[in-house]
């Protein structure tokens, strides 16, 4: 039932309903050992008309889409800003354990004490990490650990009776949720320029201090993949007139055991666990995004959190249990947080250890600056100075005017290899944010670098291989702009496909 395009030499496997058959069926069922009753008639759909196929068809129809994706597991993923890195599946099988996978948050205490251990000593551990004085682990993802932090400073100056103060500062270099997770607080987004080098321009900044200040939003390492080589006369400048310093941790993978951000000054940051830590990303999530602060914002942090109400013996261990902060912001997410994340960023943690963690940091910064110096001869890098864990490059040339990021993105795909972020940050033209990350080889390094460079010289001598790519995938280019506007969700028979 298969058929080639004659165009692309293409395979088109059927889906699932083209192999329907009336009576056909995946399973068969025990007799029943209890009466027959017929469902409610209201939980009946005849507007639903699942296919009726084999189990064989089933698992056929599924594998053959999972084997469509792209994922970290299957080939490079240098999505910039993303650290789509490898994850270990040692994480997995401890968030698999039947004693974190099968607890349920309303338990007692009491009862779990295993599970709020382990986050008593995650949060211990990301504040150690980080020069924070604590953590809260409840914010769902990262930018939801932005709200929180931006909700803590809000909360912190009101508290103190600063009402004024209704404005954030955030560098145009910032990670590209920083604005909304501001607007969503109710607070004035004031965006701070870049200066040549691609750090805050401190004259700007400056002309914006004043008591409305509520703090500044800073990403360290930027979406550039530079370290903020004024940061503190920056954190200074900010936390002079009465601000607070919130940092975007989201890229902490370039830091760990090398800079803590409290040390430094910072007040505020969150983490992603999903990022940073390894846990699962992409596809939606599911993400993490704990929140820490500084000494001063403890009173704030949204609970509860866990600390250890009774301190053990030798005989007895130590009793967890939860504690709402004096002055908390109250409690942003169900339950806890998304605790089998929490589950595989612990275990990230205690493998790596102390030592382990530094050298992840250090092999990430090593990698990406080695295809950056590989590349920069023919994809110009407008700051091209030494980068943290990504750097960006422009996807054009003046002398192939017709060739954009988008088409140097989608030849990628031919080669194996996801596209890095395109188009972002919007400071840089056409803009390519390349992060190759720690867990990558050099060898795979090399195949994207020839892969890039093959790119480039099309570009010059047959740009049309660029425009109608890619070429190998199952789906040819798609009208994006379309799509988004004219979305459909389902296929089958209910839905006219």
């Amino acid at each position: 039932m298969t058929e080639a395009t004659p165009l692309s030499g293409k395979v088109v496997e059927p889906l699932i309903y083209e192999l329907s058959q009336p009576g056909r069926t995946g399973l068969t069922l025990p007799d029943p050992d209890v009466p027959e009753a017929a469902l409610p008639e209201d939980l009946l759909r005849d507007d639903v008309p699942l296919p009726e196929v084999s189990q064989i068809d089933v698992v056929r129809h599924f594998v053959r889409l999972s084997q469509l994706n792209h994922g970290i597991d299957k080939g490079f993923y240098p999505l910039g800003s993303c650290t789509m890195k490898y994850n270990p599946k040692i994480n997995e099988d401890a968030a698999r354990l039947s004693g974190f996978a099968r607890i349920h948050p309303l338990q007692n205490p009491l009862q779990v004490q295993g599970a709020m251990a382990l986050m008593y000593y995650l949060q211990d551990w990301l504040a150690e990490a980080s020069g924070m004085a604590g953590v809260s682990l409840q914010p769902a993802a990262g930018a939801h650990g932005e709200l929180s932090g931006i909700l803590i400073m809000r909360k912190y100056h009101v508290d103190r009776g600063d009402a004024r103060r209704t404005k954030i500062l955030v560098p145009d270099s910032a990670h590209g949720t920083n604005p909304a997770s501001t607007s969503m607080s109710g607070l004035q987004v004031v965006e701070i320029p870049s200066n040549a080098d691609g750090g805050v321009d401190m004259d700007a900044l400056l002309e914006q201090c004043d008591d409305t200040v509520v703090g500044l939003m800073i990403t360290i390492p930027n979406t550039l993949g530079l370290f903020e080589a004024n940061v503190k006369e920056v954190i200074g400048a900010v936390q002079g007139c009465g601000g607070l310093v919130y940092m975007d941790g989201a890229n902490f993978n370039a830091l760990m055991g090398i800079v803590k951000p409290g040390d430094l000054g910072v007040d505020v940051m969150h983490f992603n666990l999903h990022k940073t830590f390894s846990t699962p990303h992409g596809g939606g999530g599911p993400g993490s995004g704990p929140v820490g602060v500084a000494e001063r914002l403890l009173p704030f942090l949204p609970g509860p959190v866990v600390d250890m109400v009774e301190e053990g013996s030798d005989e007895e261990p130590p009793l967890y249990g939860w504690v709402m902060p004096e002055k908390s912001i109250g409690r942003v997410k169900a339950f806890y947080g998304n605790f089998g994340m929490m589950v595989r960023a612990y275990t990230y943690m205690r493998m790596h250890g102390a030592d382990g963690l530094r050298r992840v940091s250090e092999h990430a910064v090593l990698n990406a600056n080695y295809v950056r110096a590989r590349l920069r001869d023919i994809y110009h890098v407008p700051y091209d100075r030494i980068c943290m864990h990504e750097f960006v490059a422009e996807g054009r040339w003046d002398d192939a005017p017709g060739v954009h990021a988008l088409d140097i993105s989608k030849r990628l795909m031919d080669f194996g290899m996801h596209p890095p972020t395109n188009y972002f940050p919007l400071i840089v033209h056409e803009a390519l944010m390349i992060e190759p990350t720690e867990t990558e080889s050099r060898e795979t390094l090399d195949a994207f670098v020839a892969a890039m460079r093959q790119i480039a010289e099309e570009a010059h001598t047959d740009p049309d291989i660029l425009h109608g790519a890619p070429h190998t995938t199952p789906v040819s280019r798609l009208d994006e702009v379309k799509a988004a506007k004219d979305l459909v969700l389902c296929y089958g028979p209910a839905c006219g496909g």
